[in-house]
C-alpha cells in the first residue's frame, strides 16, 4: 500500500505524512489524498496565478505571493444548507493553525458533529446625505424608511438580476442622515452589488427631497471596520455554531476536562473580553475566518467584522457545550476572488463553488461551515489554553 492508499484508507494520517516523506514529497501525496477523499482537483493549487487569470483582481500585476495551504477535517457539519463531511483548506502562515483547527474537527466529529444556522441574511450599505435641519432629517428618515421605499426598491432592484432590497433603515445625527440599504445578494458576497443599486437610490433620493447625497458610503454600513451596528444589526450573514463534546472525547481529543475549558472560557474570553471592551468575545475566530477567506477568493478585510464573534463553553451533566455566533460572515461562492484557480479549487473541495441550485444556497452552505470551522477552533484553542499546552505546540509547530 502506497503513502496515498494509506492516507485514503486512515492508515496514515494527513499530518504524520511528513514523518516519513520529505517535504514536498508529502504534499504530493497528501493533495491526491485529498483530491480522492473529496473528489475533487487540486491540480492549480501548487501554480502560481499569471497576469491574465488575475486581471480583474489586482492592477499593476507584478505576480503572485504564495500562501502555503493547509487541510483540516473532515468537520461534520448538521445545517439548514451544509450537510456532511467538510475538507477545510485554510492558507495561512501561522504554525499550528491548522493542527490546532484539525484537533478540533476531530472532537467535533467524534461528538456527532456540529450544529450551524444562518439567522439573518443582507449585505448593507449606507449613503450619507446633508439636509438643512434636523426637522428635514426626520421627515426623510420617514419617507425612506415608509412612503418612498418601492421607489427607491425600484431603482436599486432594476441594476441587477441577483439581488434584492429588503429594507432601509434611517439614522440621524443633526443635519445629516445616513440611509442603510440591506440587500440579497444570492451566491454573491455583494458588496459591489449593493453599491452600485445604492447609487441608483440615492438618485432617487435627491430626486424626490431637498436631501444632497454627500458620500456613497457613510461608514454606517459597515464595511472592514469594527463596529457595534454589525454586531447587532448583522451583516452579510449571521450565523451560529453548536455542539456537545462528550466528556470522554474532551479528556481523549482535547486533553482537558469540560469544567476546566468552561474557566477559560469564563475568565478569559467572557471576563477578559468585557474589560477589554472587545466587540466580540472570543479566542481566535479571526485566525480560522482569515485563513478561509484567504483559501477561498473572499475580501480578507472583512475578517474584521467576523471576528466579532462570541463563543461560549459550559461544562454540563453529558459534556462539554460549545457555541459560537458570528453576526456578519460576508461571503460569496461567485464573484470577487472566488474565480480565481486556486481559489476555485479550494471551494470545490468544500462543494461550493459557483452558484447553488437555489439561489444563495452555496453562499448559505459555505458560511455555515465558517461557523461550524470557528467553532472547531474555538474548541481546540481553549483546550490547549486549559491544559496549559498553547507554548509548547507553537514550539513543536510553529517555529
Amino acid at each position: 500500500m502506497d503513502h496515498v492508499d494509506r492516507v485514503v484508507s486512515g492508515d496514515l494520517p494527513l499530518y504524520a505524512v511528513e514523518d516519513e516523506l520529505p517535504p514536498e514529497e508529502a504534499a504530493d501525496v497528501r493533495r491526491r489524498a485529498v483530491e480522492e477523499l473529496a473528489d475533487s482537483d487540486l491540480t492549480e493549487v501548487g501554480r502560481l496565478h499569471d497576469a491574465e487569470e488575475a486581471r480583474s483582481n489586482v492592477e499593476n500585476a507584478v505576480g503572485a505571493t504564495r500562501v502555503p495551504l493547509g487541510v483540516a477535517g473532515p468537520l461534520d457539519v448538521d445545517g439548514e444548507h451544509a450537510d456532511g463531511e467538510y475538507y477545510l483548506p485554510l492558507a495561512t502562515t501561522e504554525g499550528a493553525l491548522v493542527a490546532s483547527v484539525n484537533r478540533g474537527c476531530r472532537a467535533v466529529a467524534d461528538a456527532g458533529g456540529a450544529t450551524a444556522r444562518v439567522s439573518k441574511d443582507g449585505m448593507t450599505r449606507a449613503p450619507v446625505f446633508r439636509v438643512d435641519d434636523v426637522a428635514e432629517a426626520k421627515n426623510l428618515a420617514i419617507w425612506a424608511e415608509d412612503e418612498g421605499f418601492e421607489s427607491l426598491k425600484e431603482a436599486a432592484d432594476s441594476t441587477t438580476s441577483h439581488g434584492e432590497l429588503l429594507d432601509v433603515e434611517a439614522t440621524v445625527s443633526g443635519d445629516s442622515v445616513y440611509l442603510r440599504f440591506r440587500y440579497s445578494t444570492g451566491d454573491a458576497m455583494g458588496m459591489n452589488m449593493a453599491t452600485v443599486a445604492t447609487r441608483q437610490a440615492a438618485a432617487v433620493v435627491e430626486r424626490e427631497t431637498d436631501a444632497e447625497l454627500v458620500a456613497l458610503s457613510g461608514n454606517m454600513c459597515a464595511d472592514k471596520k469594527p463596529a457595534a451596528v454589525n454586531v447587532v444589526e448583522g451583516r452579510g450573514k449571521s450565523v451560529a455554531a453548536d455542539v456537545t463534546v462528550p466528556h470522554d472525547v474532551v479528556e481523549e481529543v482535547l486533553k482537558s476536562t469540560a469544567d476546566e475549558i468552561q474557566e477559560v472560557a469564563h475568565r478569559k474570553t467572557h471576563v477578559g473580553s468585557a474589560r477589554a471592551a472587545s466587540l466580540g468575545a472570543n479566542a481566535h475566530a479571526a485566525n480560522v475566518v482569515a485563513a478561509l477567506y484567504l483559501a477561498t477568493g473572499q475580501d480578507v478585510a472583512q475578517v474584521v467584522e467576523a471576528s466579532s464573534a462570541f463563543t461560549s463553553m459550559e461544562a454540563r451533566e453529558e459534556g462539554l457545550y460549545a457555541s459560537v455566533s458570528l453576526p456578519a460572515v460576508e461571503v460569496g461562492t461567485v464573484g470577487g476572488g472566488t474565480a480565481l484557480p486556486t481559489q476555485k479549487e479550494a471551494l470545490e473541495l468544500m462543494g461550493v463553488a459557483g452558484g447553488g441550485d437555489v439561489v444563495g444556497a452555496h453562499a448559505d452552505e459555505f458560511a455555515e461551515v465558517v461557523a461550524a470551522a470557528v467553532l472547531a477552533g474555538e474548541l481546540s484553542l481553549h483546550a490547549a489554553l486549559a491544559s496549559d499546552s498553547l507554548d509548547s505546540a507553537h514550539e513543536d509547530l510553529g517555529r
